[in-house]
């Protein structure tokens, strides 16, 4: 077990040289692999809810859910909305629980946090993968599965704040960009690896029977199981380093180590209570409102529930440095800049989430035979290795400057492929625009890499030392959000038959954050340059 180092101070250099460094970096290449797979974890319900899908309708008998349609099977375009559902949920409890994440490091210290979170996320990883071995578990299991995978998606917040403590301001733009470009390419390794790993009996007995569907009259067999077993041994390795090699520093006021793991597992209830409000309003309550209106609700609800649990619920140990990071929400900057890290992050974790799925309900027919699995991984990919070119080109340009540029492209390519989506709905060959699609999305899932670097650099320029790691990890939560929102989203839009608007919409947003970065951090004469 890493000892807390005595002293911290990244900025004085002889420090940075002689312990600072060598200390930073082993955190920085621990973390790195500990993240990815929580990434992994939160978002691979998109990959399930895909094969789910292929498997139900190359055999009706399998995964035919019921769920509140009064004991009925689905139609085409309400299992399809239906599906949606389960990579939402798992968005909506990992944003939520990212706001708790956000404040825990200087409670419970950087090593103890990543630690739980990845021991934590061990568990649902198990009970999914011996869930998807029958094929009649009821969808309800499901979402409470997805909803304890958010804590991966919470991961994020902790870990970033946990960095930003271990590089100095100078070096921040780096190392926060390796962190989470590396970390959030977790989802391209998932895409890339859940579609071999589902293949084969990977696990032996222990890993249940694979599904059976035919195929032009040949009998085909898949592991969907394996789509959450197959991290479970990567986590425990991950879990025994984190343990051993990764620090608290002596900033983290988070006292034994049995005292710290209790305020993480108690942050981390109420951010389940949290996430259990929304979801419960999001899957289970009928509310006589507009649907996209209730998206909304139920997003502000989770987040208040939350807060007041932060607040009010929790023991004065834990209250009394929660209520000095709180002060990050008398300073405007801290919601300019959510509304930002939103465009960016949130459009990022969003249309990964949902791509999987979404490309397959706009190309794929019963007749063209397009296999979407050999690209579905490229766009997060993308996104994901760039963003530390976002952080590079902030520390040379500004992170204004960059963000504004980056956000003419972001309106540009989302306008082009809701076009493109628009063609594909009218024409019985919609895969004659698949590959320009995919072009386009790729160049947006960019944008959002190059984006996600460029805003998270301009928070350590923004503010304190003291404030600039509490808003990394509340920015970050509340831009998580996308993770839900663009899914529930393309769901309404897909099962009204115009899933463009949803792109038209997400463009019409951008265009607003040109405005707010100009106004406040781009223009010459700008209240704060960066």
């Amino acid at each position: 077990m890493a000892a807390t180092p005595e002293r911290w101070d990244v900025e004085d250099e002889a420090f940075w040289e002689s312990d600072g460094k060598r200390i930073a970096n082993r955190n920085l290449w621990v973390s790195i692999p500990n993240l990815l797979c929580g990434f992994s974890v939160w978002l691979y319900w998109g990959m399930i809810a895909k094969t789910m899908q292929k498997l139900h309708f190359a055999n009706g008998d399998l995964f035919n859910f019921t769920f509140r349609n009064d004991g009925q099977p689905y139609d085409e375009a309400g299992y399809r909305a239906l599906l949606f559902t389960l990579p939402a949920v798992a968005g909506l409890a990992g944003a939520t629980l990212r706001i708790p994440n956000s404040f825990m490091i200087a409670i419970c210290g950087g090593r103890n946090v990543k630690f739980m979170t990845t021991l934590l996320l061990i568990l649902p990883a198990v009970l999914a993968g011996f869930a998807l071995q029958n094929p009649n578990t009821s969808f309800g299991v499901f979402v409470m599965l997805a909803a304890m995978s958010g804590v991966g998606g919470g991961a994020f917040a902790s870990s970033m704040s946990n960095i930003s403590f271990f590089f100095p301001k100078r070096m921040q733009g780096l190392a926060l960009g390796l962190n989470a470009g590396l970390g959030n390419a977790g989802v391209s390794v998932m895409q890339f690896l859940i579609p071999w790993a589902i293949t084969f009996r990977m696990f032996g007995g222990i890993g249940g029977d694979p599904q059976q569907f035919v195929v032009d009259g040949e009998t085909k067999s898949l592991w969907i199981q394996n789509a959450a077993l197959v991290w479970v041994p990567i986590m425990t390795v991950l879990a025994v380093m984190a343990w051993v090699f990764m620090n608290n520093l002596p900033q983290h006021k988070c006292g034994p180590t049995p005292a710290a793991i209790g305020k993480y597992l108690w942050l981390q209830m109420i951010g389940f209570l949290g996430a259990a409000i929304g979801v419960a309003m999001l899957v289970f309550v009928e509310l006589p409102i507009p649907e996209l209106l209730r998206i909304f609700l139920v997003l502000i609800v989770a987040v208040v529930a939350t807060m007041l649990g932060m607040k009010f619920a929790t023991p004065k140990t834990i209250q009394e440095p929660l209520d000095k990071q709180f002060a990050i929400f008398s300073n405007k900057h801290n919601w300019v800049m959510t509304w930002l890290y939103v465009m960016t992050f949130g459009s990022f974790i969003g249309y990964a989430n949902a791509f999987p799925k979404l490309i397959d309900d706009i190309f794929v027919t019963p007749t063209n035979g397009l296999v979407t699995s050999h690209y579905i991984w490229i766009g997060a990919f993308v996104g994901a290795l760039i963003r530390p070119v976002g952080g590079w080109l902030a520390d040379k340009l500004g992170g204004a400057r960059v963000t504004q540029w980056d956000t003419w492209i972001m309106v540009a390519s989302t306008i082009l492929a809701g076009y493109l989506v628009s063609l594909a709905g009218k024409t019985d060959k919609p895969e004659q625009y698949f590959i320009p699609f995919l072009i386009t999305f790729i160049v947006l899932f960019a944008t959002t890499g190059i984006g996600n670097g460029s805003t998270f650099r301009m928070i350590p320029i923004i503010f304190s030392k003291e404030q600039a790691g509490p808003v990394l990890g509340w920015t970050s939560a509340i831009a998580a959000y996308g993770a839900y929102l663009i899914p529930k989203i393309f769901a309404t839009q897909i099962k009204a038959g115009t899933p463009e608007y949803a792109l038209y919409g997400f463009a019409v947003y951008y265009a607003s954050c040109l405005v707010v970065n100009w106004w406040f951090y781009a223009r010459r004469n700008a209240e704060i340059k960066c």
